[in-house]
């Protein structure tokens, strides 16, 4: 282990023995890897479309929906052709659209510019639209094998406590932990003898998802625990707040049909999307919501009250323009959001 230098407050480095690190970790992988549909695959598109999916949403929720969009966009000549409205319909639920939005620019892209071949490369995949360092990693090892460190919450955790260094939010602090995960990161196989960088790769998230977890770590089933630091939950800043709005919707149905507003293209969240058409909060002071729900998007937790038509059709602000009167047997096939969505469910106007 290399000192600090007194007085300089600049954390050491903390050298992991990397040979010793990887055969311990990679056997445990290889025994107790979940089984996932984007594993063991040969499909760069396939694997792009689960790295992008899987950022910031439960592997739970993206195994159904990775086989539907496969099932409906088969190839990146598929999604490139598509509609951006189908491709968004197909994305509702899994939130952070943007992605999917972005995904569909690169596929439109590559098939475009780059003749249909994906880049090999980290840091030519990077010149993707919407690809960053993290996606173009996890493209580059797992799909082509080149030896390069994917860094993502779960990899940062697991070498934060094995080095026994608190998490910083600084570029100096993610530049230590790049430096690290590239330290640990076995070489390119030659052709035909497996993808140890890949494979790698995917043991450190596995690891960091299954084990080392953000509270109440797994250590004594950690393969890795003898080199740790830590053993235990390691130092974090505290985290911001999670805040909390009320906000109302109106339920209308005319027969089969259910009314919806589109959002506005230049929204921040969500833009173009299908919703019920919002109310304010004091036009539904003297009525009792239908439905109540919770739902949270990014740091917000929303108390949802969904109102039944009534007097309160006057209420919505939305110009007549941005209302459409949907079918029911329709929605599914609409960029809904997953607020939306969610309402619609549990109230029986949409299927699950």
């Amino acid at each position: 282990m290399k000192q600090a230098v007194a007085g300089t407050g600049i954390a050491p480095e903390i050298e992991v023995p990397a040979i010793e690190f990887r055969r311990l970790l990679l056997g445990w992988y290889r025994e107790h890897a979940r089984v996932l549909p984007w594993r063991g695959i040969d499909d760069p598109y396939a694997t792009w479309l689960s790295e992008v999916m899987l950022q910031q949403t439960r592997v739970a929720t993206v195994i159904e929906r990775y086989r539907e969009f496969l099932t409906r966009f088969p190839t990146l000549q598929a999604l490139a052709a598509a509609e951006e409205n189908d491709v968004l319909a197909l994305w509702s639920g899994l939130g952070y659209y943007r992605r999917a939005r972005m995904l569909h620019r690169g596929a439109q892209f590559v098939v475009g510019e780059l003749h249909g071949e994906m880049p090999r490369s980290a840091a030519e995949l990077k010149a993707l639209p919407g690809v960053g360092d993290y996606t173009a990693a996890a493209i580059a090892s797992i799909a082509f094998g080149e030896s390069v460190a994917v860094v993502d919450g779960n990899v940062e955790r697991v070498l934060l406590r094995l080095m026994g260094l608190p998490e910083e939010r600084t570029g100096a602090g993610r530049a230590r932990i790049t430096k690290a995960a590239q330290s640990l990161v076995p070489a390119a196989a030659k052709r035909g003898v497996g993808n140890p960088p890949g494979d790698h790769n995917q043991a450190m998230m596995e690891l960091g998802a299954t084990i080392c977890t953000p509270k109440s770590p797994l250590c004594l089933q950690c393969p890795v625990v003898g080199l740790c630091r830590t053993r235990g939950e390691h130092v974090t800043p505290v985290r911001q707040k999670q805040r909390s709005r009320s906000v109302a919707y109106l339920l209308a149905r005319r027969g089969e049909r259910v009314l919806l507003e589109r959002r506005s293209a230049e929204a921040s969240l969500m833009p173009g999307m299908l919703e019920l058409p919002p109310l304010s909060m004091d036009a539904v002071a003297a009525y009792e919501p239908l439905l109540r729900v919770k739902h949270s998007i990014t740091n917000t937790n929303y108390d949802v009250q969904v109102f039944a038509e009534g007097k309160l059709r006057d209420a919505v602000p939305a110009a007549a323009s941005d209302l459409i009167w949907t079918p029911a047997a329709k929605l599914r096939d609409l960029p809904l959001t997953g607020l939306a969505r969610k309402v619609l469910q549990r109230v029986g106007v949409m299927s699950r």
